[in-house]
């Protein structure tokens, strides 16, 4: 079921009516700010991405967005009732997820967001849409051929990632890990050696290391340390999950789901899992 916008007419009441009754208003009108519950009628919805993953979620220099989950995020926008132009991107960066929600600064969020119980003791989730294997990014010309290695490196991740939190609990406890606000942050310290690897989901390392500008330089290490499950995030308790749930499964079934995978990771070489059986339902 599709959200249903306020018609031009009803608009046009609503606009005389508030005229005649109030002179402004207390909210902050800048365009970005959502209402957690699919924009409440309103004629935009408010999406949360990432700004700086190639592939994934990227704001290209021209100022559009591209990426495999910015072509989720616009297919159910697009079931819930909103064109491609009704849509504010707003950049998630890892740490301010739940934040975001929790505000209901947007109406929800595809932004390579792992589905955990920890997470969803303060937000919901629909879906999961893809899943993703923890991995290392490393120099070109160097190798890490076992989890044993890893304990010895010098790790970069983002702050508040999954990724993170398992070198932490997990497969390198004694790793010298060295979390920042964005994974370009994390390259940039790979490039100039201070870095040995960058941890992370193996769908944003492909994506980094297809990059123009890094081809040659970097490559995966090859090992499966996770499994990571996307999901859509949702302030708890928005009445949005269902008809979320029902996109995600039409794009599956329709084949634009395979579509934006090859689209969007087939450059990178990268082989996807199948589409994941949907699982957040209450």
């Amino acid at each position: 079921m599709k959200l249903r916008k306020a018609s031009a007419l009803a608009a046009s009441v609503l606009a005389l009516t508030l005229t005649a009754t109030a002179c402004g208003s207390s909210d902050d009108d800048n365009g970005g700010s959502g209402s957690g519950n699919g924009g409440g009628g309103s004629d935009t919805i408010t999406i949360g991405i990432k700004f700086d993953q190639p592939g994934l979620g990227l704001k290209t220099p021209d100022g559009s967005f591209a990426g495999f989950d910015v072509d989720v995020a616009t297919y159910i926008a697009g079931e819930l009732g909103y064109a491609p132009e009704d849509i504010v991107w707003e950049e998630t960066p890892s740490p301010e997820r739940e934040n975001l929600l929790k505000r209901g600064d947007v109406d929800f969020i595809v932004a390579t967001y792992s589905i955990t119980d920890t997470r969803k003791e303060s937000v919901d989730f629909a879906g999961p849409y893809f899943v993703a294997h923890q991995d290392l990014l490393i120099r070109a010309d160097e190798e890490i051929t076992s989890e044993s290695d890893i304990n010895d490196l010098t790790l970069c991740s983002v702050t508040g990632s999954t990724s993170a939190q398992n070198v932490k609990d997990d497969f390198a406890p004694d790793a010298r890990l060295h979390p920042f606000n964005t994974y370009s942050e994390c390259l940039t310290g790979l490039e100039n050696g201070t870095i040995d690897a960058l941890t992370t989901d193996d769908t944003i390392l492909a994506g980094y290391a297809a990059q123009e500008q890094n081809v040659g330089k970097f490559k995966l290490a090859g090992l499966n340390l996770s499994e990571e499950h996307y999901g859509v995030g949702l302030q708890k308790g928005s009445d949005l999950r269902d008809d979320i749930n029902a996109a995600i499964q039409k794009m599956i079934d329709e084949g634009e789901w395979s579509a934006a995978v090859e689209k969007n990771l087939g450059p990178a070489g990268y082989e996807a899992e199948a589409a994941p059986e949907i699982t957040e339902t209450n």
